[in-house]
């Protein structure tokens, strides 16, 4: 929502196109008196994200261009005779073709490249092991071992075919989506590293196989040197590979299907190790898709921080990037064949643009110094078994402060040797550095009008919500998402906001017009595809108010253990959800500061990778007390002692009774409700299944598990992903519930000895459930 544009002095380019400007009144918008306005076009005013992190990389951020003013947003698919060097009708028409003729194109030929990735050390150690000849003969049988790669080490950039597959991408794009607005804020730094000769690694999570082609279009449009892009797709057709390796893609070998699969070939990673060193030296521009679900994309960071620690690499500057759809749309190719390429993209000359697209491109940081700093620190790293086991089987919190550790980021580094690490230390800092961005691209993605709906949707008004209603209860989060520095990619009024966010989510909601003339009903399909798409796209809250929630579940259990123990009366649940809550609820508790903060904690340690911040200054309860619904103070004593033996910072959260306590607390409980579940039920399949098995047998059985028990239940569809079902099965292995053996080479799963007993099992449920609010 945003000021009117008619006298704000701004040109247009600097804010976002308004939400449905020319549509039909609708019957519900007399009701909405309240028109809120969306800082888009209100210059240094509007939330900045994408500055470096002031912990892990200060230098960094303070060669921040002294720019206090908001430089605006660029419409990618809004191309017109004023971008081309040419005026007149004739332009008009072919102006998109004439832009990008004109665009700027860092060309990127292969030379000798093939003859020093060969020369390499590491290469040439990898082809000795893998021909398993003396050193130095056969040198024609070792080459040929490398036949699988060569069109990967021939990878290169040609800027007529550069400039072609860009026009393909502006018109594809344009049947698909409305708008792709770029954020033009941190652009001027961009080409400031540029200049100063720093690589640019540009870094993004999966979330779709056109991530990568919006980046590189993103930057193309803006003068920047386009990136060779790793892109692990497997590409079936020699044709299409071939245009695609000379555009900068770096696919999958042949040979391999997987991603996985290709990591498990030590000269794939060493060969692959030398590419990226031959591309960095050259000066190159990096594209890398991480997923912190499924493990991937991490070992090429790993890659170019080993090159900066044997100092092949002086530096790099790492851009995380933030991508945010309107919708998720169906832009996954399954097999990628030429044939079934063609019949997509035929596919999109008959479809309407649906949905926009916001690309945040966010200040470059150095790696060698986030690594030499010191400030990223992994000294307190744990195998979650030392920090939960003891309080899941003997209640006994003796690790909860560590952190917890996570080398499955890094798979391929069981198997890659030269990418072996000497000490546990340096392979966690990898990790760390994965973490760390991970987090930083959520953190710089913009929040969309249907992601604020969707959330609403689910954990407030699952139930069904009239349109008035929910107008208010999105005014209301875009308030709260603004104080949060998050910025968002929507504008316009309330009625335009909420209408055009339901217009994209129709295919997933129900929407009743009651015959009495008010508000419609709005109740989300009871469908597993309707509510993960609806969950896919709450994500982004989610992780906007990650401290709130796990702060949210932690005291939502320390009320279970009060109202179980029967220590207060004045504490009523009597299992009522939402609307029947009000005045329901009455509170007289206190709890201990040291209490709560282990819950959260604990909790912490079974959350996703990366959704947390990894930083130690940040304080999981601080909204609850801004909120005033928790209040610290410190102990009742008054005649406490002065003596430096005694611990004298004894605080205690006193519970008082806001007016929308109760549904704060449900709504922010219910944002991880989806995993949480997940872990319950994964652990409960453990009863019923023949183990062990394949781990990818495995995962498939877990997932449809999940499927299975939310049929039966017919509700909560957001726990049986196939992402929740990787995270569960990952955090069990992490906590030693599940046990990985390798056998013939293939790695299989079966329930460890501690928890074959059933007791244990149901401690774990008990542990992980006490976070479900009831």
């Amino acid at each position: 929502m945003m000021l009117n544009e008619k006298g704000d002095r701004i040109n247009n380019n600097t804010s976002l196109p308004p939400i449905q400007q020319n549509r039909p009144a609708l019957s519900w918008e007399p009701k909405i008196k309240k028109r809120v306005t969306v800082p888009s076009c209100l210059g240094m005013f509007r939330p900045v994200m994408g500055q470096c992190c002031h912990q892990c990389t200060p230098d960094s951020l303070n060669k921040k261009l002294g720019q206090n003013s908001f430089l605006g947003f660029r419409n990618l698919l809004s191309i017109n005779e004023t971008q081309t060097r040419y005026r007149g009708w004739l332009v008009r028409r072919v102006c998109c073709i004439l832009y990008v003729s004109g665009c700027k194109v860092y060309g990127s030929p292969v030379t000798d490249r093939l003859e020093r990735i060969c020369q390499s050390n590491r290469v040439r150690e990898a082809l000795t092991a893998a021909h398993k000849a003396p050193e130095g003969e056969d040198s024609q049988g070792q080459l040929s071992l490398l036949s699988p790669l060569l069109s990967l080490i021939n990878t290169c950039i040609s800027p007529g075919l550069i400039r072609f597959m860009s026009w393909v991408m502006l018109k594809m794009f344009a049947s698909v989506f409305g708008s792709i607005q770029v954020n033009k804020n941190h652009l001027p730094a961009l080409h400031k590293a540029t200049l100063e000769g720093s690589p640019l690694v540009y870094v993004y999570l999966r979330q779709s196989d056109v991530d990568c082609a919006l980046i590189s279009l993103a930057l193309l449009c803006h003068s920047l040197r386009t990136p060779y892009t790793v892109c692990p797709l497997h590409v079936k057709s020699s044709f299409l590979r071939s245009v695609l390796e000379k555009v900068g893609v770096i696919l999958l070998p042949p040979n391999a299907a997987t991603e996985l699969e290709a990591e498990m070939d030590p000269l794939y990673s060493a060969v692959m190790t030398s590419l990226v060193c031959e591309l960095l030296h050259e000066g190159q521009a990096l594209s890398v898709g991480v997923s912190a679900a499924f493990g991937h994309g991490g070992q090429w960071l790993a890659r170019i921080r080993q090159l900066i620690k044997e100092g092949s690499v002086p530096d790099v500057s790492l851009v995380p990037v933030g991508i945010s759809y309107d919708c998720a749309a169906d832009t996954n190719v399954k097999e990628a064949g030429l044939q079934s390429v063609l019949q997509w993209l035929s596919s999109l000359l008959w479809k309407k643009p649906a949905g926009s697209v916001m690309i945040h491109l966010s200040q470059p940081f150095s790696l060698k110094e986030m690594c030499e700093s010191g400030r990223c620190r992994v000294d307190e790293w744990l195998p979650l078994q030392d920090l939960l086991l003891p309080v899941v089987l003997n209640n006994r919190a003796d690790s909860v402060f560590g952190k917890r550790r996570m080398s499955w980021l890094l798979p391929a580094l069981h198997s890659a040797p030269e990418l072996e690490e000497k000490r546990h230390s340096d392979r966690d800092l990898s990790v760390a550095i994965v973490l760390h961005l991970i987090f930083s691209v959520a953190s710089c993605t913009a929040v969309m009008s249907t992601s604020l709906v969707s959330s609403l949707l689910l954990y407030k008004h699952s139930k069904g919500v009239s349109t008035s209603v929910l107008c208010c209860d999105v005014a209301w989060l875009l308030e709260e998402l603004l104080f949060r520095n998050r910025d968002v990619g929507f504008r316009g009024t309330l009625p335009e906001i909420v209408h055009y966010s339901l217009s994209l989510l129709a295919p997933h909601l129900i929407i009743a017009a009651l015959p009495t003339g008010k508000d419609p009903l709005i109740v989300p399909r009871p469908s597993a595809a309707s509510v993960l798409h609806l969950s896919a796209l709450a994500q982004k809250v989610t992780h906007t108010f990650i401290l709130e929630a796990v702060g949210a579940c932690a005291v939502s259990a320390m009320l279970c253990e009060v109202v179980f123990s029967g220590v207060s009366s004045r504490v009523r649940s009597d299992g009522v959800e939402g609307e029947e809550v009000k005045g329901d609820m009455e509170f007289d508790v206190v709890l201990g500061q040291s209490e709560l903060t282990e819950k959260a904690l604990q909790l912490c340690h079974l959350l996703p990778p990366g959704i947390m911040p990894i930083h130690r200054d940040v304080h999981i309860c601080d909204f609850w007390k801004r909120e005033g619904t928790l209040n610290w103070t410190a102990t009742d004593d008054p005649y406490h002692s002065d003596s430096d033996c005694e611990d004298q910072d004894l605080r205690s959260y006193k519970i008082s009774q806001p007016k929308q306590f109760p549904e704060m607390l449900f709504f922010l409980c219910r944002m991880l409700a989806g995993h949480l579940r997940a872990l319950c039920w994964t652990t409960n399949a453990l009863d019923v299944m023949d183990l062990p098995l394949l781990e990818a047998e495995f995962l498939s059985q877990i997932h449809s598990h999940l499927c299975e028990t939310a049929n039966q239940k017919k509700q909560h569809y957001e726990s049986c992903s196939e992402e929740a079902a990787h995270t569960a099965v990952r955090t069990l292995i992490d906590l030693g519930v599940l046990l990985q053996t390798r056998q013939t080479g293939a790695i299989f799963l079966g329930v460890s000895p501690l928890f074959q007993l059933s007791e244990n099992r149901e401690k774990l449920q008990r542990f992980i459930s006490q976070y479900l609010y009831n």
